[in-house]
């Protein structure tokens, strides 16, 4: 996942701290806008799109919390971190209740922050692929038509795929060439992530793999521990 151009507001009333973290996420990629207050922050908010909010929980004026709810009145999606030197449970359930994404306690490990980061940018951009609303998909010689369930190969009878099947060939064909992460299909098809639908998922990939292997240029690929590839060989040789 490219982190050029993603644009991070952090809002830190540490002068010094909001400095040395926005000058360490500029080195790794991101353009960072620091605002020393909550009413600063969402000032800096309602006049550009930012892609995370980082947001301290404890400010002047107006604290995280009071600022992650105005943030949502205007983007219920746009990811929040909030960072606290506070370790309370009452103050992270709170943070959750407004929409935070993740939380962490000061003094932290900037690389478990960036970690942090880039997979809920990642998950983010994922989950705005699966709720494309896009049903037509041609992969090598197959046509899929969500819609209607059916994968045709050239001009012979379509095959009505199972409701799963369907499912799980247009996440495929949506993620082209590229990982579709087995997390998000567990959660976005069987609704939840243990070895059990796991073990289901990988039966519904074999059925999906005996179905394409009429064309020799379509292959479903397992990328171990993180999902899988539908990779379509001339798009990719060329």
């Amino acid at each position: 996942m490219e982190t050029e151009n993603k644009k991070i507001l952090l809002v830190e009333d540490d002068p010094n701290f909001g400095t040395v973290l926005k000058d360490y996420l500029a080195m790794n990629d991101y353009n960072v806008t620091h605002a020393k207050n909550g009413m600063e922050g969402f000032e800096k908010f309602k006049k550009d799109d930012f892609d995370l909010c980082i947001l301290d929980v404890m400010m002047p004026y107006k604290d995280g919390f009071t600022l992650a709810k105005e943030i949502r009145e205007k983007n219920e999606d746009v990811p929040i971190i909030f960072l606290t030197a506070k370790a309370m449970k009452e103050d992270v359930l709170k943070g959750y209740k407004v929409g935070a994404d993740d939380y962490l306690n000061k003094p932290f490990d900037s690389e478990v922050l960036l970690m942090k980061i880039k997979a809920i940018i990642q998950r983010k951009a994922t989950d705005s692929i699966a709720d494309s609303k896009q049903f037509e998909f041609q992969v090598g010689n197959f046509h899929l038509n969500s819609k209607l369930r059916f994968l045709t190969y050239n001009k012979e009878t379509p095959i009505k795929l199972s409701p799963k099947e369907n499912e799980l060939l247009r996440l495929l064909a949506l993620h082209k060439n590229d990982l579709m992460p087995r997390e998000l299909a567990l959660t976005k098809i069987w609704r939840d992530d243990n070895y059990f639908t796991s073990r289901s998922m990988d039966v519904y990939i074999a059925k999906l793999r005996k179905y394409l292997s009429k064309d020799d240029g379509v292959e479903i690929i397992n990328i171990h521990g993180e999902g899988f590839r539908l990779v379509v060989k001339s798009e990719v040789d060329n």
